[in-house]
């Protein structure tokens, strides 16, 4: 058996829940969304898929993004909640070895974006969001540090994690970087109306830093696009849209409309992809949704 998952917060505490309670025999397989789509051929029998699209050939399957809504009939569940982590939590309670609620409160705040200003600014003053800043899906060579995670998690209190030489290491290049990148946002960010535009394609690489961060600078915009070229793939744009956690007067359901897309996400973020030969027709056609702002049901 073995736990198939994204690796963002709300994936990893996914997966510290089910190590707690199922019998799992193999590595995690830490995959992005559009990767399962691209290549279901990467689920087997047994797989337990978490924070991701179903494929049918799983054994079981929880989930909570909007975008993902179940077709027919499956095992395992799936709702509108704040994390993929709660829906886990919820289906075995009363199974588990310890108590995991506060981390799974943690993953409903942190996966549903519910920072205050000064949490985004100074993230070191809230060690599970310290923690949540470290993993990053786009550092693939960060494969063994997110199992680590995991086993830490599962068996020692956050204060002892947070004091880890290679978390604590971690935690000082993102308190670093958010520093750089705010500079860097400022310089390629553009508000138009009601929304702003990071669009990263004139720079040879996508810089790092809390994509909360442009919140921060614009905070009565309602809805944040950041664009940029693939990193393995320059024949790929990348769109993603963030409602903005400080002002969520948004009407625009944003997992909806980038489904539209070939996209996925939620209600306030989602993201799509298309070849560079489309993408700046496409990235028009989104910009004038948000721009009209009217609900899409």
């Amino acid at each position: 058996m073995r736990i198939v998952t994204r690796p963002d917060f709300d994936g990893v505490i996914c997966a510290v829940l089910l190590f707690d309670v199922e019998k799992i025999s193999r590595p995690t397989l830490w995959i992005e969304p559009y990767e399962i789509k691209n290549n279901d051929g990467l689920i087997k029998e047994g797989d337990i898929i978490a924070n991701l699209p179903y494929i049918d050939k799983c054994s079981l399957w929880f989930d909570h993004h909007y975008s993902n809504k179940p077709e027919k009939p499956f095992n395992g569940a799936f709702e509108i909640a704040p994390s993929a982590a709660r829906i886990i939590y919820e289906y075995y309670k009363g199974r588990f070895s310890k108590d995991f609620n506060e981390i799974v409160i943690k993953a409903d705040k942190i996966d549903s974006a519910d920072f205050t200003i000064d949490e985004i600014l100074n993230p070191e003053n809230d060690p599970y969001i310290m923690l949540y800043f470290t993993i990053s899906g786009r550092i693939k060579t960060d494969e063994d540090y997110w199992n680590k995670i995991v086993y830490l998690l599962g068996k020692y209190d956050i204060n002892e994690i947070i004091k880890d030489q290679e978390v604590k290491k971690k935690c000082n290049i993102i308190i670093e970087q958010d520093r750089i990148y705010e500079k860097v946002l400022r310089q390629y960010t553009d508000k138009r109306e009601h929304i702003t535009i990071t669009d990263f394609r004139a720079i040879s690489a996508e810089p790092k830093g809390s994509r909360f961060l442009v919140y921060t600078l614009f905070p009565d915009s309602y809805v944040n696009v950041k664009i940029r070229y693939d990193k393995s793939n320059r024949e790929k744009v990348i769109v993603s849209l963030g409602q903005n956690i400080f002002n969520r007067k948004g009407k625009v359901h944003l997992g909806h409309l980038v489904s539209n897309y070939g996209g996925g996400g939620h209600e306030g973020a989602g993201s799509c992809h298309f070849h560079i030969s489309e993408a700046q027709k496409k990235i028009d056609e989104i910009i004038n949704v948000l721009l009209t702002d009217e609900s899409i049901h």
